[in-house]
């Protein structure tokens, strides 16, 4: 399937107007309610039980009217229970990881497939990629939605794509100064363990073919963005998906802004509301972000709550809203002798030192009956070998400082080595382990 798009890359439906584009969410999400409340019967049976019926929606504002859908509505009806089409019409499936209860499982038909290349390829074009690039595809694959998603997407692009998948640094390295690709696709967390082993090859910062990186999969702040780019000598660019929507390429910044991901909004309907209440809030204030799909017919998804925190923000590259960055999720919060805590907030704090990299994880037990945070960090590799124990007692001292002073919580900061914290094989890091016991 050909996209037309400009000289710039740009697709029309990009640079429509907010009316033309309202206009056509509007027919895609009454198409939307409509397939799902006939060919969903956990569907059918959730709005009925709210009052509302499909014919209800003659605004986009009568979506806040329907139910929200949660992980716990695919887990009850795993595997293929929120499938809207038989299963002779599903050429894919996708699942999570199930670490926590069912996994969640995603269909996709042909057209869904053919959406989502499009859509990662319309991210790439945004990101600065073309037909000339060389892709080095570092993201997992297999159930994972990221590293096929991304594929797809590389090909529809034109670009020649390298199925590395996650993992096998060294081998990482010697494909990036062998085949001297030109974008990277991996997590941030696994573009730093990147870096970390250039550096151990002696290959200085910009030193490579790399000129782009995609990083998406987990919440990356600004702080860490400075730092994959001065260590790989790259732009570094947000992308955003989730497979119950649909997988990488739902959002993606753009490279010559990359002042947040654009939502494709032609294909997904966003809205922030109120964690707790669930009250739809207005664009400018952060809160809770929840999708609704326009156009997915194996799996349509109404009102998905991401449990990702951020806000809405109006287009600027493109005409479509921007999102914020993830500044935490509502149900990975800490809460830490009453204080309210997101990972990301030690990370800003964490970058703030030159001496420390962004591979951390946070462990919190209990001392007694209190609650006890330990912060494990890494040293920057050209520093491991070089600082003594002492020096790095002190670095984690003044860390905990201002863990203190800016967040409110006391905390422990161990100044580690290079490669101590432990990676995953898809690349995504493990920040938290919660050790107390309810």
């Amino acid at each position: 399937m050909n996209i037309s798009v400009n000289a710039k890359g740009i697709e029309p439906i990009e640079l429509a107007s907010r009316d033309e584009l309202q206009a056509l969410q509007l027919q895609r999400l009454q198409w939307t309610l409509r397939h799902a409340y006939d060919n969903v019967a956990h569907y059918r049976a959730k709005f009925d039980q709210a009052g509302v019926h499909p014919d209800d929606l003659k605004s986009l504002a009568d979506l806040a009217k329907f139910p929200f859908t949660t992980k716990d509505d695919l887990r009850q009806t795993y595997p293929f229970g929120m499938f809207a089409v038989p299963m002779r019409d599903i050429v894919r499936v996708h699942a999570s990881s199930g670490t926590t209860g069912k996994p969640t499982v995603v269909g996709y038909t042909e057209r869904d497939i053919s959406t989502w290349a499009g859509l990662m390829a319309r991210s790439l074009r945004a990101a600065g990629a073309t037909a000339d690039d060389i892709i080095l595809n570092s993201y997992g694959y297999g159930l994972f939605t990221g590293g096929l998603g991304a594929h797809y997407g590389g090909e529809r692009l034109g670009a020649a794509v390298i199925p590395m998948s996650g993992g096998q640094t060294e081998r990482q390295v010697q494909l990036i100064q062998d085949f001297k690709p030109t974008v990277l696709l991996s997590t941030p967390s696994y573009s730093l363990t990147i870096a970390d082993e250039l550096t151990r090859q002696n290959v200085k910062p910009g030193g490579t073919s790399l000129r782009i990186g995609l990083f998406g999969a987990e919440p990356w702040t600004n702080e860490m963005r400075r730092e994959i780019e001065a260590r790989l000598g790259i732009d570094a660019v947000d992308i955003y998906g989730l497979s119950e929507v649909m997988g990488p390429g739902v959002a993606c910044e753009c490279v010559e802004t990359k002042d947040g991901p654009h939502i494709w909004e032609d294909h997904f309907y966003a809205e922030i509301v109120d964690s707790l209440t669930g009250k739809p809030l207005p664009d400018g204030e952060e809160g809770e972000l929840v999708f609704t799909s326009l156009t997915k017919e194996a799996l349509p998804i109404i009102r998905y709550r991401t449990r990702d925190l951020t806000r809405l923000m109006p287009g600027s590259a493109r005409n479509m809203r921007r999102m914020g960055k993830i500044t935490g999720r509502s149900d990975d919060m800490l809460i830490i002798r009453g204080v309210n805590l997101f990972p990301t907030q030690i990370e800003e704090i964490l970058l703030r030192n030159t001496s420390l990299c962004a591979q951390y994880q946070l462990q919190v037990s209990r001392d007694g009956n209190l609650d006890k945070l330990d912060v494990f960090v890494e040293l920057q590799p050209d520093l491991s070998d070089q600082t003594e124990r002492e020096q790095r007692e002190a670095i984690g001292r003044d860390v905990a400082h201002h863990i203190k002073s800016m967040i409110g919580v006391s905390a422990t900061v161990h100044v580690v080595a290079t490669d101590t914290i432990e990676r995953t094989i898809v690349g995504k890091a493990k920040r938290v382990i919660d050790k107390r016991t309810s």
